[in-house]
Order: structure tokens, then C-alpha cells, then sequence
């Protein structure tokens, strides 16, 4: 596969189709039925430490993780912003929530000391972290630096 382009699978026809990673930013949509790519995932995925490898780090496009815990206060007021996050960058960015407490592995391996954290993976590697319960803005400045 081209290192410009990346390969995304539409969620309504199940079509690869290959997209330019410079387009990436433009909504996409599948060339054989017209859905918009990344349909499927207008709401931060789950993810665990069984699964972290194949969702986050072999992703195509990049990935935030919100490392958070449900008794964590700030956790649960940066909840509804990676929500919105989440549509807002449907098909150009995943989104992806790991329970720290559930999942004690991934966040041992990337040094999750304070929650909320928020990891920024591009290309399998961590591209960015940011820590705390951060406006909206914030969060949405680092996302562009990787598009």
C-alpha cells in the first residue's frame, strides 16, 4: 500500500476503499454506496488491553485514547467533549475510551500516572499526550497538528 493513502473499510457495504491521507480532512465517503467513511463510528470505541494493539495502534487514521476511570470527577467532565470530538472528526480521527481500572496493562505500558489522559497515536506511535480536563480547543489544536 502506498504510504500516502490509506485503506478504509465503509461500515454500511463493508468496500475498502483507498483514500489519499491528505483528503482524509474532507469526509470521505465510499465510492460504491456514497456512505460517509467512518459512519460507524460517530461514538468513542471501547478499548482494552486485548484489543489495543489491533484498534489503536494498527489504525489507519490517528487515534485519540481518553484514558479515564468512572469515579474519576474531571474524567467524567471531559467525557461529553471527546463525544463531541468523536462526531466532529467522524472518518478523519478514532476516538477510542480505556478504562484504566479494567485495563491496568496499557496504561502501565504508557505511563498513565494522572487521569484524564489523553493520548494522541499516529502511525502506531504516541504523538502527543495531554493531561487534565482540557477545553475543547486544546484538545482540538493537538488533533490538527496530525492531520
Amino acid at each position: 500500500m502506498n504510504q500516502e493513502s490509506v485503506i478504509l473499510q465503509c461500515a454500511q457495504c463493508g468496500t475498502r476503499n483507498r483514500v489519499p491521507r491528505s483528503r482524509l480532512k474532507d469526509r470521505p465517503v465510499c465510492g460504491r454506496c456514497r456512505t460517509p467513511l467512518g459512519a460507524g463510528e460517530s461514538r468513542p470505541m471501547a478499548v482494552s488491553d486485548a484489543t489495543f494493539q489491533q484498534e489503536v495502534l494498527a489504525s489507519p487514521v490517528p487515534v485519540l485514547v481518553d484514558c479515564w476511570a468512572p469515579w474519576c470527577g474531571p474524567c467524567r467532565m471531559v467525557g461529553p467533549v471527546v463525544e463531541e470530538l468523536a462526531r466532529d472528526y467522524q472518518g478523519r480521527f478514532k476516538i477510542a475510551k480505556l478504562n484504566v481500572d479494567e485495563n491496568p496493562a496499557t496504561a502501565q505500558r504508557y505511563g498513565i500516572q494522572s487521569i484524564p489522559t489523553l493520548l494522541l497515536i499516529q502511525g502506531g506511535r504516541e504523538a502527543n499526550r495531554l493531561v487534565g480536563a482540557l477545553p475543547k480547543a486544546q484538545i482540538e489544536q493537538a488533533m490538527q497538528a496530525l492531520l
